[in-house]
């Protein structure tokens, strides 16, 4: 593995590549997530675990600490777009787009024609008659009248796999640490509706848990609500799909994970169920669907973004891609391509807590 740019100490290191999912749901998790590390020979009590913790996440190494909600299990809806804006233009329609609350995440990618993507995410439509992806649409319509510009619409069809790891050289190299099991014995509820406790707390945790020695009693606290009835409702709620997974998100620009390389196939439809779930098994695809063509613009039905260290081993690793669908069928030169990431136009977080208040039943 290729040295990263921060300056990581061994323990920074097996943290990094430890908890990245699987962190305790416990009252006080830091003393048992250490007792882990020591059993793979990683010296550490929980009071230097959750300094060093803090220290990675106050200097930028995570993004942060806690649990990664789910959106689109909350509320709301969220779909990928494209567009083209030309070359003499394109500053003017880029800032357009960019001025739409709704526009959560927005990137130059290297293509002839299709050269912005980016993110459109809503709450749930207030018409009890329609839904987020008819908002969705809406929002859309907004844009091209505002830029002349039309819009290709890709939402996800068929999720294969979402679950970024970014692992550095250092202890627990597989990243296999898995605590998650730990804390009380919960049972997943068939609700797809918030109750407003369950959305005060999404949205106080959805920019990461503080780091201390009781994290789950000090968001309690911010909250008015039991410590136990937090810790019970975020560990059901890894259990559901509503939170994604516990622990540290690494910043994966300062671990030196500079190249991102959005691959896209042309898969025929008979062997999209094979070959979702194996290119999802790779341990460097860290996003894996199916979305729709968009006839004589968009040929690709299939996306699995990956990412590197350097150039040559994002290539490397789009090649072993390309190796794996050649399995299972004849892949041709104009069935796939790589849209390589060149500038990001725009970055903020999804509005949780307005999707959160749409999907909340009345008090």
């Amino acid at each position: 593995m290729k040295e990263v740019d921060a300056e990581l100490s061994a323990l920074d290191r097996a943290i990094i590549n430890a908890f990245q999912g699987g962190f305790p749901v416990v009252e006080r998790p830091f003393e048992p997530a250490a007792a882990a590390l020591r059993e793979r020979d990683v010296q550490v009590m929980g009071e230097e675990l959750r300094e060093r913790v803090a220290e990675l996440d106050e200097s930028g190494v995570l993004s942060r600490f806690g649990a990664l909600v789910n959106a689109e299990e909350i509320g709301g809806a969220a779909s990928l777009v494209a567009m083209h804006a030309p070359e003499e233009r394109f500053e003017a329609v880029v800032e357009t787009v960019n001025d739409f609350r709704e526009v959560a995440h927005n990137y130059e990618r290297e293509h002839p024609h299709l050269n912005v993507w980016f993110v459109v995410s809503v709450a749930d439509h207030p018409d009890p008659d329609k839904d987020g992806s008819d908002r969705v649409e809406e929002v859309l319509a907004e844009i091209e009248d505002a830029t002349g510009q039309e819009t290709y619409n890709l939402p996800k069809q068929q999720e294969f796999h979402v679950g970024a790891k970014f692992l550095v050289d250092g202890p627990v190299p597989d990243g296999d640490l898995d605590l998650s099991d730990l804390g009380p014995e919960v049972t997943p509820e068939n609700r797809d509706t918030l109750t407003p406790e369950e959305r005060d707390l999404v949205v106080e945790i959805q920019g990461g848990l503080p780091v201390t020695d009781t994290p789950y009693a000090d968001v309690a606290e911010a909250i008015d609500a039991d410590t136990e009835w937090v810790v019970e409702t975020i560990k059901r709620f890894n259990q559901e799909g509503k939170v994604r997974r516990v622990g540290v998100i690494p910043n994966h620009y300062a671990l030196g994970y500079t190249e991102n390389g959005m691959t896209v196939w042309d898969v025929p439809e008979d062997v999209l169920a094979e070959v979702g779930p194996a290119v999802a098994d790779l341990d460097f695809v860290t996003h894996c669907y199916e979305r729709p063509r968009h006839e004589g613009v968009w040929e690709y039905n299939f996306f699995a973004m990956t990412h590197g260290r350097t150039e040559a081993e994002s290539e490397q690793r789009v090649a072993e891609v390309r190796d794996l669908m050649t399995d299972y069928w004849d892949v041709g030169a104009d069935d796939w391509d790589t849209l390589f990431s060149t500038r990001i136009l725009k970055k903020t977080g999804i509005r949780i807590d307005e999707r959160a208040d749409s999907n909340t039943d009345a008090a």
